[in-house]
């Protein structure tokens, strides 16, 4: 196990900590493969039903270690950044982020990455790496499927820091709150998020997937068959049956459901 990516299991929420404080928690490769692999084996584990992320130290994360990216051994960063900068769109379990201090570059394109963020009110972001020649190639698509191309394009030229209020507004943040009650408001809403029906999320999450760049026919063609397939699933029925005799529902499944044609 790696010592740059700390990981905590806590019911049915597994929390992920970036451990490089002294570094800000910039992405090195070590930390990139840890975090790589535990999202991609989170997802396949029956038992994790929502995943947390957040940062150690002062800052959420400072984007790529510069120290690393030039050297010799840095031939796989690409093959590394893809990974970890497209794992939202690809996973099936709901990523949520706890966002304090900087958050830049990279930082920003992890959280653009998670279902849910909420950010700190110190928490700062920004598309930094025009300052330094370079463009936020890989990042750029979730920025965009986030924000917006426009927008998107406007923040990567400028190269401006912006903070938590504003990133509200642009839609990359969901809620702002104090420091203090940042990690147990994000544990908070992913304990809850974690208690819902197994089914209905992956479902969910794969159809927002799949019907991205399809046509709106398509889209509706997927949408009506996605939903029978959740309609005759235990879940719902269950779901049903507690509604109408006003309790809790006990899914009957946390095992991942083949749903629109993911892998289990």
């Amino acid at each position: 196990m790696s010592e740059t990516l700390q990981i905590s299991r806590c019911g049915r929420v597994l929390e992920l900590a970036l451990n490089r404080p002294d570094r800000r928690n910039a992405l090195n490769m070590e930390l990139c493969l840890a975090l790589g692999s535990a999202l991609e084996k989170a997802d396949g584990d029956p038992g994790v039903g929502a995943i947390l992320l957040y940062g150690n130290g002062k800052a959420f994360c400072a984007g790529m270690d510069l120290h690393e990216v030039l050297s010799p051994a840095a031939g796989q960063v690409n093959e590394l950044h893809e990974r970890i900068f497209t794992a939202g769109i690809r996973l099936t379990k709901p990523l949520i982020a706890a966002v304090h201090g900087p958050a830049l570059a990279g930082g920003t394109g992890l959280a653009a990455n998670c279902h849910i963020v909420l950010a700190a009110e110190d928490a700062t972001f920004g598309l930094t790496e025009i300052r330094i020649g370079l463009w936020p190639f890989v990042i750029f698509r979730t920025i965009v499927a986030a924000l917006g191309e426009r927008r998107a394009t406007e923040l990567a030229l400028t190269g401006r820091i912006f903070g938590a209020a504003e990133a509200r507004e642009y839609g990359l943040v969901h809620h702002v709150v104090e420091p203090a009650a940042l990690v147990e408001g994000a544990r908070e809403m992913a304990n809850s998020i974690a208690a819902a029906s197994p089914t209905a999320i992956h479902a969910g999450l794969a159809f927002v997937r799949d019907a991205r760049g399809k046509s709106w026919e398509e889209a509706g063609d997927l949408a009506r068959r996605m939903r029978n397939e959740v309609f005759h699933s235990a879940d719902f029925q269950e779901g049903i049956r507690a509604f109408q005799e006003k309790r809790k529902p006990t899914w009957p499944s946390y095992a991942i459901q083949d749903i629109g044609g993911n892998r289990k």
